[in-house]
């Protein structure tokens, strides 16, 4: 899935579509629809934020992962979520992405920061990649 947020184009890959699916269905059987609507709109906030600035506070290189891989928590975008009903208070993922070119910047997974990276990564490309 490839969508345009901000100056980047944002590519959704697989596995990161499936997380985010996975993600929202746990969100609406557990806390209802409304929990899982406002936590697909920080999920959509969280990704125009790093479209727009891939280094920003709060993003992380992470080198140990892959050249060019960076994670920032959904919390750094929780503030800048708009609507009238309060927002997520306790985001609990992590987008991880890289850039590709000056242009495009690929979110691999969208994680539960309880999970080990490096394992629910292995069909990210270990070779170098351009840094976001």
């Amino acid at each position: 899935m490839t969508e345009h947020a901000g100056s980047r184009r944002i590519v959704l890959a697989p596995a990161a579509q499936g997380d985010i699916r996975q993600a929202l269905l746990w969100s609406r059987e557990r806390f209802g629809e409304r929990a899982a609507v406002r936590y697909r709109e920080l999920l959509k906030q969280a990704i125009c934020d790093i479209a727009a600035e891939p280094r920003q506070p709060g993003s992380l290189a992470r080198p140990e992962l892959a050249p060019g891989i960076r994670t920032c928590h959904l919390f750094f975008s929780r503030d800048r979520v708009s609507g009238e009903s309060p927002g997520v208070r306790q985001p609990r993922h992590l987008l991880v992405y890289r850039g590709r070119g000056r242009d495009t910047l690929d979110i691999v997974r969208v994680l539960h920061e309880a999970r080990d990276l490096e394992r629910h990564l292995p069909d990210v490309d270990r070779s170098t990649s351009d840094e976001a």
